[in-house]
């Protein structure tokens, strides 16, 4: 019995070869010798080729399987899209707070409903600190790195001031309503603080699925003047009719507790940014009456903080394509531009389905705004505030020549592109504020500098996009939304504006550019920001990945097959928490096309590009009879191929290969129907393709 059986199996083994070979290998016959080699059939055979340079090229470490690592599953699917069970708690907040424009200090209090949609129970939560950040025994302020000079110098702090940094915590209370009563019980809950974490214990935890806790939060903080480019104080020695507070992370804000990794607790170094829930925010600002306050939202009480005529102007502005001045410049000094009677106003807002809330205040504020033409009708406005220091000045020319005179104009053609091109605008009001950050981004409202100008504007409203509908976590994977931000930033700027502020780059630039995106002292896009080096932020966390998706549009997928993708991406994941394998899963999914070569090459490593021109022969010697072309792939990373060829009577004709020819090989000879000599052939020869060797892309006849 086990002779038989193995002698079956022997014979199913022979059958299963001879089968095999059956399909794969074409019948033998003699060779006609006059049927020309194009025309003979049978498998690809590898031909010798002496000839061949040293290449770090491996094809099986760029194409091989396996780029993702775990299966979809019912909270993210294998599309990329969200999953049947995909599930994200939700936060809410009632905000009071008052302004002190003498001490810089804000007081608040904050009401907290946290819904627990996940499938456990919590017996504590985390909280964000932010304001923490700027005391001088904070992490963040410890990591600051000298200069040349022995001096610390970043972005990201509080610049070594020395002031009573962080926030109070005056008390934690959890409210507990039964259900039925009218009566709300307040009991103090413990918390620790650490660094800018803040854990509050929960004795009677928050049910999974739905349950819900209610705290109430007393505190309060002093504004550092420079809070990382992210908010802070312009003094009256920049603004000569009052100081502008650009008021950001000024609340406990709650951290987020997801399915891929629990509580996101990362600490804030300054150097990343933010990973937030989404809910409704109600938000009362008591102010100086002198001060004008813009925030995240809509304003709920204009008649209480506006005059009469100031109003009318509003309603004239909500219907105008053209810039409606709400408060001149010459009224910002005027008593009667403000409501008379009393010290202090209180401003309410209102802003739904947001991620985070921001506000500014100031007594020099110019306000001006315009209605924002939206595709489904729905009504919004743009809105600048700034001083006077910042409007269009006589005779300033340049980059750096304050522009905020036409800032409106600048918010509302970026916003309109946008909206038409991806995903409306959702906020009622989009408002621009000229201060201290450089450039930071809230949901309905961006800090920019005095300077202002189209760059920095649409950049900061761009992200709307990314992290405001699309909610990645910016602390770990800071190059999906600035990244991201910037490529829709390269379109806006060419298609809005009649592309006034839309420079083409030329083909040295372009060069430059590949070299300096791969040089061997970058780390992987896909980095942690607070891992990287801070020169190298610029470069990893915006340009590149933009670079990165502009080449997909434009050189591997083409426009309309990424536009397509890119938008099922947004729509898929607005107002939900993706991650990297989410993107790359939908882009390949909603394109149809395999790009885990790519997410290699340009995400995951720091590989490089140098395809070289080698050689030209022509088939028996005769241009006439045709050309064989060979190029060489010399470093670690594939792209696409474009080649330009050019003849002796000054013919030229372009050559495309997908990135695929590099799928088993590390030279390619191709047949060219060339019916006369060959004077050239160029690789690249617009630059789109990050090669940073061009100085083997061209190859020339010899004369």
């Amino acid at each position: 019995m086990k002779f038989n059986v193995t002698a079956r199996l022997a014979l199913a083994f022979l059958a299963i070869i001879a089968t095999a070979k059956a399909q794969t290998t074409p019948a033998q016959t003699t060779p006609n010798p006059n049927t020309p080699p194009a025309a003979r059939t049978g498998r690809a055979v590898d031909v010798p080729d002496p000839n061949a340079p040293a290449s770090k090229y491996d094809y099986h470490d760029v194409w091989k399987p396996f780029f993702f690592t775990k299966n979809g599953n019912e909270y993210r699917a294998s599309d990329g899209s969200p999953g049947p069970k995909y599930w994200q708690n939700r936060a809410d907040y009632q905000l009071a707070a008052k302004l002190n424009d003498e001490t810089n200090e804000i007081t608040g209090t904050e009401v907290l409903t946290y819904t627990n949609n996940s499938p456990e129970k919590l017996s504590f939560i985390w909280m964000q600190l932010d304001q923490n950040l700027f005391q001088l025994d904070s992490r963040g302020n410890k990591q600051v790195p000298l200069n040349a000079a022995g001096i610390p110098q970043s972005r990201n702090w509080g610049r070594g001031q020395i002031f009573d940094a962080g926030f109070k915590i005056k008390s934690i209370k959890i409210l507990v309503t039964p259900k039925g009563s009218k009566t709300t019980t307040a009991t103090d809950a413990k918390f620790l603080v650490n660094d800018t974490r803040m854990q509050v214990f929960l004795p009677k935890g928050i049910d999974p699925t739905g349950g819900q806790l209610k705290l109430k939060i007393e505190y309060s903080f002093i504004s550092p003047d420079y809070g990382s480019d992210r908010m802070g104080i312009i003094n009256t020695d920049q603004s000569k009719n009052g100081k502008i507070f650009q008021v950001a992370q000024w609340y406990p804000r709650m951290c987020v507790y997801d399915d891929i990794i629990g509580w996101n607790t990362l600490p804030y170094t300054g150097e990343s940014e933010f990973y937030l829930e989404y809910g409704d925010f109600d938000i009362n600002i008591t102010a100086p009456a002198k001060d004008i306050v813009v925030c995240s939202g809509e304003l709920l009480n204009p008649k209480d903080v506006y005059t009469p005529e100031q109003q009318k102007r509003w309603a004239q502005a909500a219907q105008s394509d053209k810039t409606v001045m709400i408060r001149t410049a010459a009224e910002v000094t005027d008593p009667a531009s403000r409501p008379a009677g009393k010290k202090e106003l209180t401003w309410h807002f209102q802003i739904h389905n947001a991620r985070d809330a921001s506000w500014g205040a100031s007594a020099a504020f110019i306000i001006d705004a315009a209605k924002l033409n939206l595709p489904s009708g729905r009504k919004s406005m743009a809105i600048s505030a700034y001083p006077v220091e910042s409007a269009s000045q006589p005779g300033a020319t340049g980059f750096r020549a304050p522009q905020w005179s036409r800032g409106t104009e600048m918010i509302k053609a970026s916003l309109e592109y946008n909206s038409n091109k991806w995903f409306e605008y959702p906020y009622p009001n989009a408002t621009g504020v000229a201060g201290k950050a450089g450039g930071m981004e809230y949901p309905g409202i961006v800090f920019c500098s005095l300077g202002g100008g189209w760059g920095v504007i649409d950049h900061e409203f761009g992200h709307t996009w990314f992290p405001m509908i699309v909610g990645s976590n910016e602390r770990l994977y800071g190059w999906m939304d600035e990244g991201f931000n910037t490529f829709i930033n390269t379109l806006s700027t060419k298609n809005s504006l009649k592309g006034e502020f839309y420079r083409a780059p030329n083909p040295a630039q372009l060069s430059f550019t590949w070299n300096a995106f791969t040089r061997s002292t970058l780390e992987p896009i896909l980095s942690n920001p607070d891992n990287l080096k801070e020169t190298n932020n610029g470069t990893l966390l915006y340009s590149k990945p933009s670079a990165g998706l502009v080449m997909l549009r434009e050189q591997i997928l083409g426009p309309e097959r990424f536009d397509f993708a890119f938008k099922t991406y947004i729509q898929r994941w607005a107002y939900k928490h993706p991650t990297p394998d989410d993107f790359f899963r939908t882009i390949e999914n909603a394109s149809g096309e395999s790009l885990q070569w790519f997410w290699r090459g340009w995400f995951e490593n720091t590989w490089r590009l140098d395809v070289a021109v080698r050689d030209v022969k022509y088939v028996d010697n005769d241009p006439a009879k045709g050309a064989i072309i060979t190029i060489d792939n010399l470093e670690k990373m594939a792209m696409p191929v474009v080649l330009e060829i050019k003849t002796v009577s000054g013919k030229t004709d372009r050559v495309n290969f997908t990135a695929e020819i590099w799928e088993r090989n590390a030279s390619w000879s191709f047949r060219y129907p060339s019916t006369e000599a060959i004077e050239s052939v160029t690789y690249n020869p617009d630059s789109t393709l990050p090669d940073y060797n061009p100085a083997n892309n061209v190859w020339t006849s010899k004369k």
